[in-house]
C-alpha cells in the first residue's frame, strides 16, 4: 500500500512579528542571560572538540541588512576561535557554478569536532535564484532539466537528503532564518549611508532588490516550509531587536548542543608513569 506523504505545515513570514519578544519581553534580562549562554556555549563547543564525534553547522539566512554578520560576530564572541570557522558565500565562481549547487558547500561542512557557520549557503539556490531565475544561465544546466517544473522541488528534496547525510555523520544542523521586518531595513540602509564607520557597508543593490520584497517572503516562506526536517529544523528568529536575536540564536544553539552525549576523553592509562 502506497503511503500518503505527509502533510507539511506552511510558513506563513507575515503571522511572525520581526519585532517581537515572545521567549524574553526585557531587554536587560535577555542580555543577562544571554552572558550565561554565552559561557554554557564556550563550555559545549569545548566538551564537542574534545569528545571529537559530533560536529556543529550553523546556517543563517535572512534579506539584505538582516544582521547575518552580527550574528557571526555574536557566535564567535561565544566560542573559542580555534575550533570554529565561518564562510561566507558570495557570487559563484565559474569553477563553483560548474558544479552541482551543493558542491561549494559541501566542501567546507565541518569535520568532527568542530564548528562551521555559513554565512549565505545553498539556500541562496532556492531562493535568491527563485527570484532571479536567469542566474540558472551561468550554471550550464541542460534546458530539458532546468525547464522541468520541478526543478526547485528536486533542489529542496536534494537539500533535505545533503542535511540527513550530514546529521547522519553526526554533524548537528542548526539553520536560522533572521525575520526583520521592511520597515527595519529601510532603517539599517539608511544608517548605512548615514554612519560613516559603516559606509563601507552601503550598496545600491540593497535598494533595487526592496522592490522585490514581496516576492522574497514568498520564496522564503517556500524554503522554510519544504527544508525544515527534524534531523534540521529552521528556527525563525525575530530579528528587529538585535538584543533578542543574540539572545534567541544562543539559546538555540545551547539547547541543540546539550541534547548530545558528550564526555571528555579518559586518558588510556596503562604503561603510563609521570616522572
Amino acid at each position: 500500500m502506497k503511503k500518503r506523504p505527509k502533510k507539511v505545515r506552511k510558513v506563513d513570514l507575515r503571522k511572525i512579528d520581526p519585532g517581537a519578544h515572545p521567549l524574553c519581553e526585557d531587554k536587560e534580562t535577555a542580555q543577562s542571560r544571554t552572558r550565561e549562554l554565552q559561557k554554557t556555549m564556550y563550555d559545549l563547543l569545548y566538551l564537542m572538540f574534545a569528545h571529537n564525534r559530533y560536529s556543529l553547522l550553523i546556517v543563517l539566512h535572512g534579506i539584505d541588512t538582516a544582521g547575518k554578520d552580527g550574528t557571526v560576530r555574536h557566535i564567535f564572541s561565544g566560542a573559542n576561535p580555534q575550533g570554529i570557522r565561518v564562510f561566507s558565500f558570495k557570487k559563484p565562481t565559474t569553477e563553483e557554478s560548474r558544479h552541482d549547487f551543493l558542491w561549494r558547500c559541501h566542501r567546507h561542512t565541518p569535520e568532527s569536532g568542530l564548528a562551521t557557520i555559513f554565512n549565505r549557503s545553498y539556500y541562496e539556490e532556492v531562493t535568491t535564484v527563485m527570484v532571479y531565475p536567469e542566474y540558472l544561465d551561468e550554471q550550464r544546466i541542460p534546458d530539458e532539466l532546468k525547464e522541468r517544473p520541478d526543478f526547485f522541488e528536486s533542489r529542496f528534496e536534494s537539500i533535505n537528503a545533503f542535511e540527513k547525510l550530514l546529521a547522519e555523520k553526526g554533524t548537528v544542523v542548526i539553520k536560522l532564518f533572521l525575520h526583520i521586518s521592511k520597515n527595519e531595513q529601510r532603517k539599517r540602509i539608511k544608517e548605512r549611508l548615514e554612519n560613516r564607520s559603516k559606509n563601507w557597508k552601503f550598496s545600491a543593490a540593497d535598494i533595487k532588490e526592496r522592490r522585490h520584497w514581496d516576492r522574497y517572503m514568498d520564496v522564503f516562506e517556500k524554503m522554510l516550509t519544504r527544508t525544515s526536517t527534524p534531523y534540521a529544523p529552521w528556527t525563525v528568529v525575530p530579528a528587529d531587536d538585535k538584543w533578542y536575536r543574540d539572545y534567541v540564536v544562543s539559546k538555540t544553539i545551547v539547547e541543540r548542543l546539550e541534547r548530545l552525549a558528550m564526555s571528555f576523553p579518559r586518558a588510556k592509562r596503562q604503561n603510563l608513569s609521570v616522572r
